[in-house]
């Protein structure tokens, strides 16, 4: 693998961030199940194959770019280069309140995965979490987001939670997905 260099990203990269904002595709997504009664309440995930591969195209509206902006203003977000070229991004934000470092978004460009290089980008945040105060870092998937709950669960994380109307059907083109919450502790 060529030389890599983690380094902060600025305002004026915000075009170069957006552009690695593309989506995923699995031929395996995770239904989820409810069922509640007064006495208990059971929700599970279970891993299926699907007969056409789900494709989930992420856009980056004017509403996103904003969030975006003001992420870039914190202290939490970073490229991956090589040379130049961005190659991986995330952003992130400390919440002191309950010392959890919120990862939004985590991207590295097709092209670069499995090199190695998601490791050492979320290796890299989860030492800025800690060196924040942090007590746990927190993502944020799909629970059709198959290849990114394996790529976290690689790294440590483990499912905490589920949201099973985070996500709002008339604002976004999201179908059945549930948001699935992965935490690693970091103390």
């Amino acid at each position: 693998m060529s030389e890599i260099e983690i380094r902060p990203l600025k305002l004026s990269d915000l075009l170069a961030v957006a552009r690695l904002v593309v989506g995923y595709s699995t031929h395996e997504i995770y239904v989820v199940e409810k069922q509640e009664s007064p006495e208990q309440t059971v929700v599970s995930l279970r891993l299926e194959a699907v007969p056409e591969p789900y494709t989930r195209e992420f856009t980056t509206d004017e509403e996103t770019m904003a969030i975006y902006r003001d992420l870039l203003r914190g202290d939490y977000c970073f490229g991956v280069y090589k040379g130049e070229q961005l190659v991986a991004i995330t952003m992130a934000e400390y919440h002191a309140w309950n010392r959890t470092f919120w990862i939004w978004e985590f991207h590295v460009e097709e092209s670069h995965r499995g090199q190695g290089i998601g490791r050492q980008l979320m290796e890299f945040m989860c030492h800025q979490a800690y060196e924040a105060g942090a007590r746990v870092v927190l993502v944020e998937t799909q629970n059709t987001n198959v290849p990114a709950i394996r790529f976290y669960r690689a790294l440590g994380f483990a499912i905490e939670g589920l949201d099973l109307s985070y996500y709002d059907p008339e604002s976004l083109d999201v179908g059945d997905e549930i948001a699935v919450f992965m935490k690693r502790h970091v103390e």
